[in-house]
């Protein structure tokens, strides 16, 4: 098995649209997203969500791992999760303004 540690996607998403960050991981893939950045490039605060969707699974109340959490002006929030995903799964964002950068750090396992 080969490890690949890398930045794993780079996204700042149109405002108030559910957007891909990262996957759908690809067969015979496993991924560990370790950090996920979030950057207000703004003068104004900012909401942001993080849902994690299993296997191509349809928006749903349950995968959030962040709902409408805030951002301060020119500020800069990091989660270091250990977030593991599987084929078929899915890291998606969510931002209220246009102003949110996401960066997401890991590695990509290989059979």
């Amino acid at each position: 098995m080969a490890t690949t540690y890398k930045i794993l996607a780079q996204n700042s998403p149109v405002a108030t649209t559910p957007t891909l960050l990262y996957g759908p991981v690809g067969t015979g893939i496993q991924t560990v997203v370790s950090t996920i950045a979030i950057c207000n490039r703004g003068n104004a605060a900012s909401t942001y969500r993080i849902s994690i969707r299993e296997n191509g699974a349809a928006d749903s109340s349950k995968q959030y791992i962040v709902f409408d959490a805030s951002v301060p002006a020119t500020s800069t929030i990091t989660y270091t999760l250990g977030i593991t995903l599987k084929t078929g799964d899915a890291v998606y964002i969510y931002s209220a303004t246009n102003t949110l950068s996401f960066n997401a750090f890991g590695s990509e396992i290989s059979d």
